[in-house]
């Protein structure tokens, strides 16, 4: 009964109209649907990699094998179960025109390709043309033209690949299973694999992957057949994917940026929370006579807390409904945009989990923020009520314990719904933390403003704005929880992005090789090393020899099912072997195996990567190189240091089990910047076949990676601020008549204009600085977090990235206040003070 009638008078008081209301609105809106947008943009990408997965991944399924290709017996196999097989080949190489050289990604082709899915080209014409011989008995290819620029050819021009020459016919601008590829070092060409004959690419050892792209029949089971591949073909190195899971790298890419977006998300309606409670505060400001008035009349505690929530409810239920459509529709409007920016299909519509996730979010949040004030009310008596008074005390310990209950339930959805439960109990702990913080430095700056503020002698100004900051119902607490959660998140990036560029700008150029050359033939090595050694400009050279492998089983069980998704077990890794201990190697643990020595293999594995791994010394790891599985025991850890961009090598083989599998070596050039193009032109000149990959061209690809994500989390940590300035505005209009009463006093008491402007724009200015500084102080601690424990690299505080983060906290609550100033000013003394007679 007291439900229903609570249900009645609270759609009797909403009548009245939603005056009070729009700060809330607008704070559960803004949250729910920068939410909403991440979930549907991920969504859109993941229907479309399922949707498009055999065009992504070039059929319906794909046998892989490194350093080699299909033998007769797994063709004759591919033959049996699929109605079309298409062989392509992948490997980098270095592609010259007259002077220049570039790298290249070379995709070689039979005449089957594409399966599915076409090549678009510039000018537009068919592919088996585009790749034909001409009269004069060039192959044709089809290059980016990215490459085209560095190269300084167009179409008709001659190009040379290893020892062969190439006719440009066309612009590549977009291959149908480019998505599936992954990171790419070099811009993509396009070639017939029967043209590399005579090449010197395709030779025993060369780096390369073949990959077998099968046209299956309607209805095959994929998994029975994956299981049927590789129980046939256990011990050939074979890798299988499908159309189950066509671009798993991209997946996981899009995956992990899209949950810490939805995370970052969740801080934007922490920060919407916080205008939550400030609206609902004021709003029931507003309501005191009325609740005074329903207590006098003998309404229970329980009534006038169940009218004001059902109130609440239904308006967080239409901040809601509005963050939906406001995120679905930018969305969809944004969704050509989106699709052309986006390497891999998509499928953009109104997908329901995001949608209602996002829902979740905001009712809870606006719940979790809301009942704390309206429980507060409860408590208070009506007398109590009528006097102004009593409204700062503690709700009963049911409604804390329900409130903490809301809390968990809104942490358990964020974690099981985000997909990466660390990442989420770890940001999630972060705004916590950052949360309470703000809280208790805005109560403590209140104390200490009060303090001051009775110890100053003159300076009015300064003794007015610390008194405005210092009082108990003023709007400190707010100002610095909207704006120093937002500034949080925008100096965690901040550091993280600047410590990142100068790792790579600083520390890199002074460590890391200019060339890391790869597919050395064994015959070419000594005839390297002579040169290189002979030129004066070449200051180091480390060479060592190469094979992949793919670790299949650790102790006799699966590798997979010891390691899990580990990055070491997750596909082929570079291995070498040795057999006197490298110069520079360091032994972690267990000893190195004697020289000469030819008994059971052995393996030194990387010591950071077992540690994670959980080998142990006289652990058995089984590797498959090259279709012949090699079973090593562990006999030494050592340590590798992959962020020097040199050598490193997590499994490192006695010589004698693997000296006599073909292989190639690998080499590391360190010379300086201006005789890095004469260095690639002699090698080029003297091995064609040999493949260079410039360090610092790999730095700028993973720069524009991470400006890619850096550019996202600014966003992201700008809807923050947004719905942080959006608070402000609120406790602004909410703490106006205030002003006006304060600036009307001041008036009696001989203040001008100028003073009361003065002291007005100094308050703003520091609850904004103190905003600020806790931001930095947010920032620098989750800077170093990520930086030393996360990335495992060194972190110095960045002074120009805080101070930015300062100056916006100033402006945004300047901004925010300076339209609620000017009634103050203008307010007349006598007409304010007279009704408070």
């Amino acid at each position: 009964m007291s439900w229903t009638l609570a249900w009645r008078l609270a759609r009797r008081d909403l009548r009245s109209g939603l005056r009070g209301f729009g700060i809330f609105l607008t704070c559960i809106a803004l949250g729910v649907a920068a939410i909403a947008a991440v979930g549907q943009v991920r969504a859109a990408i993941g229907a479309g990699l399922a949707s498009q997965g055999a065009v992504i991944l070039g059929g319906d399924a794909q046998m892989e094998f490194t350093y080699r290709r299909a033998d007769p017996d797994e063709r004759a196999f591919m033959a049996e179960v699929a109605e079309r097989v298409s062989e392509v080949i992948e490997f980098r190489s270095m592609v010259g025109a007259g002077e220049a050289r570039a790298l290249t990604q070379v995709t070689a082709v039979d005449d089957l390709y594409p399966l599915f899915g076409a090549v678009e080209l510039d000018p537009p014409i068919p592919l088996d043309e585009a790749l034909g011989v001409d009269k004069n008995g060039l192959p044709g290819a089809v290059i980016d033209p990215v490459l085209l620029e560095r190269l300084g050819v167009a179409p008709g021009d001659t190009v040379r690949l290893g020892e062969r020459d190439f006719r440009v016919t066309a612009a590549l601008l977009r291959q149908p299973d480019s998505a599936a590829a992954g990171f790419g070092l070099g811009p993509p060409m396009l070639v017939r694999s029967a043209d590399l004959e005579g090449s010197g690419l395709l030779m025993a050892g060369s780096l390369y992957d073949s990959e077998y792209r099968l046209d299956l029949p309607p209805g095959t089971d994929l998994a029975a057949l994956q299981v049927q591949a590789e129980a046939t073909f256990t011990d050939k190195g074979l890798r299988w994917r499908d159309t189950r899971n066509a671009a798993p790298g991209t997946e996981r890419f899009v995956e992990r940026i899209g949950s810490f977006l939805v995370l970052v998300g969740l801080a934007g309606l922490a920060v919407g929370g916080v205008g939550v409670s400030s609206a609902v505060r004021a709003w029931l400001e507003g309501k005191v006579p009325v609740i005074a008035t329903l207590k006098t009349l003998g309404a229970e505690s329980g009534l006038v807390f169940r009218i004001y929530l059902i109130q609440v409810g239904l308006l967080a239920g239409v901040g809601v409904l509005a963050g939906l459509a406001l995120g679905a529709v930018g969305v969809l409007l944004t969704a050509p945009l989106i699709s052309a920016a986006m390497p891999f299909p998509t499928a953009f519509g109104l997908y329901a989990r995001p949608m209602a996730e996002a829902a979740f979010y905001g009712l809870l949040t606006a719940l979790i923020f809301a009942m704390w004030p309206l429980a507060q009310t409860e408590r208070v008596r009506a007398a109590a009520l009528y006097r102004g008074a009593g409204r700062s005390v503690l709700p009963r310990a049911g409604r804390v314990l329900r409130v903490g209950v809301l809390a968990l339930l809104l942490i358990g959805g964020a974690v099981l719904m985000s997909g990466a439960w660390q990442l989420a109990l770890g940001t999630l702990a972060g705004v916590t933390a950052t949360l309470g913080l703000l809280v208790a430095v805005a109560i403590g700056l209140r104390h200490l403003a009060r303090r001051v503020a009775r110890r100053l002698r003159g300076r009015m100004r300064l003794r007015a704005a610390l008194g405005a900051i210092g009082a108990e119902r003023g709007e400190t607490v707010s100002v610095i929880l909207s704006l120093g959660l937002g500034l949080s998140v925008l100096a965690t990036v901040g550091q993280i992005d600047t410590n990142l560029r100068s790792a790579i700008d600083r520390d890199l150029p002074d460590r890391a090789p200019a060339y890391f050359l790869v597919d050395i033939q064994p015959d070419q090595i000594e005839p390297f090393r002579t040169l290189t050694d002979g030129d004066a400009e070449i200051s180091r050279v480390d060479t060592a020899p190469m094979l992949r492998g793919v670790i299949t089983q650790i102790n006799g069980r699966p590798a997979k099912e010891v390691a899990g998704d580990h990055w070491v077990v997750r596909g082929d890794r570079g291995i070498t072997y040795a057999d006197a201990l490298p110069k520079g190697t360091t032994i972690t643990e267990g000893t190195w195996w004697p020289e000469g020595y030819s008994g059971e293999p052995q393996v030194s594995f990387s010591a950071t990567e077992a540690e994670e791994l959980g080998l142990k010394l006289g652990d058995s790891l089984t590797i498959n190189v090259l279709g012949r599985d090699i079973t090593a025991r562990i006999t030494s850890f050592r340590a590798v240091d992959f962020a020097t961009g040199g050598m490193g090598f997590v499994l490192t083989l006695n010589a004698a089990a693997l000296s006599g599998a073909p292989h190639t070596h690998i080499a590391t050039v360190y010379t300086p910047p201006e005789s890095e193009a004469r260095f690639l032109r002699t090698l080029s000149n003297n091995w064609p076949n040999i493949t260079a990959i410039r360090v610092r061209d790999v730095i700028d690809r993973v720069t524009e990676a991470l400006d890619a994500i850096a550019t996202a989390t600014v966003w992201s940590a700008g809807a923050v601020l947004l719905t942080g300035f959006v608070v402000l505005i609120g406790a602004a209009a909410a703490g106006e008549p205030a002003r006006v009463y304060e600036s009307a006093v001041l008036k009696v008491l001989g203040a001008t204009r100028r003073q009361i402007l003065g002291g007005f724009l100094m308050r703003q200015a520091l609850m904004g600085a103190a905003a600020g500084l806790v931001a930095i102080l947010v920032g620098a601690i989750s800077g170093w977090v990520v930086m030393v424990w996360v990335m495992e690299a060194s972190y110095s505080f960045e002074p120009l990235s805080a101070l930015s983060v300062v100056l916006v906290g100033i402006a945004a609550s300047l901004v925010a206040s300076v339209v609620f100033i000017l009634r103050p000013l203008a307010a007349r003394p006598a007409r304010v003070l007279r009704p408070q007679d």
